[in-house]
Formats: C-alpha cells, structure tokens, sequence
C-alpha cells in the first residue's frame, strides 16, 4: 500500500511539472512572437521588456535574443551582457560570437572584436567571415602579413569574392609583392569592371 501511495504522489508530481512546463513554454512562445512583432515595427525597448517577463538566465535563445534586441536599441552595454551570457552556456555556438561583435564594433572595441574572431576560427577555421573581417583589422592596422594569410583562405575557397580579392591584391602590394598584387586587381576588374580600386593599385605597379 505504502509502495502505491508512493508511485501515485510521484505520478501526481510529474503531472503537475510537466503542466508548469507546459505553461512556462507557452509563455515564451508568445513572448517571443510578440518581440518579433515590435522589432518589425522598430520599437526595441518594449520587445526587450516583453521577453524579460519570461527571463530565464540559462536560457541560450532568450540571452542571445535579448541581445540582439538591446544591439538594435543601441543599448551596446546590455547586449554585450546578454551574448556574453549566450557564449557561457553554449562556448563552441559561434552565432553569439558573431552576435556579440556587433554591440562591440559599434563601441569600436576592436581588441575585443579581434579576440572573438580568434576563438570563433578556433572552433571553425575555414569560417569565411570571421577570416575576411579579422584580416581587415590586421589591415587597419598595418600588419599585412597576417591580413595576406586570412585573405588568401577567403580568395581559395571563393576566388570569385569580390572583396576578398580586392583586399589581398592591396595586402600583397604592401608587402611589396607587386607581381602578386597585379595578377588580383586584375582579376578583381574581370570581377567588377573599371573598379577604382584595383586601377588605383595597378597605377602603384610600376
């Protein structure tokens, strides 16, 4: 008897978690639906407040949401919090490392933009992103070796990519293989006609 009343109270408990879950996944259903409503009529602030109302802090989806949401509300702090959250809970998504670039570049933290670009080709190296942007910062700031790297593994597994091609052409001239650099802005002109950049660069080719 005693073993019954057992199973029925663990039955009765189930029911009554499984019931919760139920509700509390509704609730962020409709949360969610309704933020996607309000970021389609440009009003963040209330999007973001709808979804704080379900809240859970290790929730990956509700963290990496909020923090594109506070991203478009400009409140770059906050949504560096929420994907900073996101990358905790799940280290090796590299959306939320993409996700988190964003309120950072616009903070023009770029020691840190560089950073998760860094651990994002860690976890995938062949990432054509992360390669083309990271190679950018090294061009920004005048170390062409390390941009001619990232650019060449964009331009080999998409020779036909416009910028990639363009950027490595000028990384080559500055590290003063103009030979190079004149094979792929002429290449870049095959790609994009009369491009003022890759004649430019052909123009410092003696």
């Amino acid at each position: 008897m005693e073993t019954l009343k057992r199973i029925s109270l663990t039955i009765a408990i189930l029911a009554l978690y499984s019931s919760l879950m139920a509700q509390t996944s509704a609730a962020t259903q409709s949360a969610f639906v309704k933020s996607y409503e309000m970021e389609k009529s440009g009003n963040y602030v209330s999007a973001i407040n709808t979804l704080k109302t379900v809240y859970k802090a290790d929730s990956y989806i509700l963290n990496i949401r909020l923090g594109w949401l506070c991203y478009l509300a400009k409140q770059y702090t906050e949504s560096i919090k929420y994907y900073e959250k996101s990358i905790t809970l799940k280290p090796y998504a590299v959306e939320a490392r993409f996700g988190c670039v964003k309120p950072l570049s616009a903070l023009e933290n770029w020691d840190k933009v560089k950073s998760h670009y860094l651990q994002i080709l860690k976890i995938d190296p062949q990432n054509t992103i992360a390669n083309y942007w990271l190679g950018v910062i090294y061009y920004n700031r005048k170390d062409y070796v390390n941009a001619t790297k990232l650019f060449e593994k964009v331009v080999n597994l998409y020779p036909l990519d416009y910028d990639s091609v363009i950027m490595l052409g000028w990384s080559k001239l500055n590290t003063g293989k103009s030979a190079d650099a004149k094979v792929l802005f002429n290449h870049a002109l095959i790609l994009r006609p009369n491009d003022s950049s890759a004649l430019s660069g052909l123009k410092l080719i003696k």
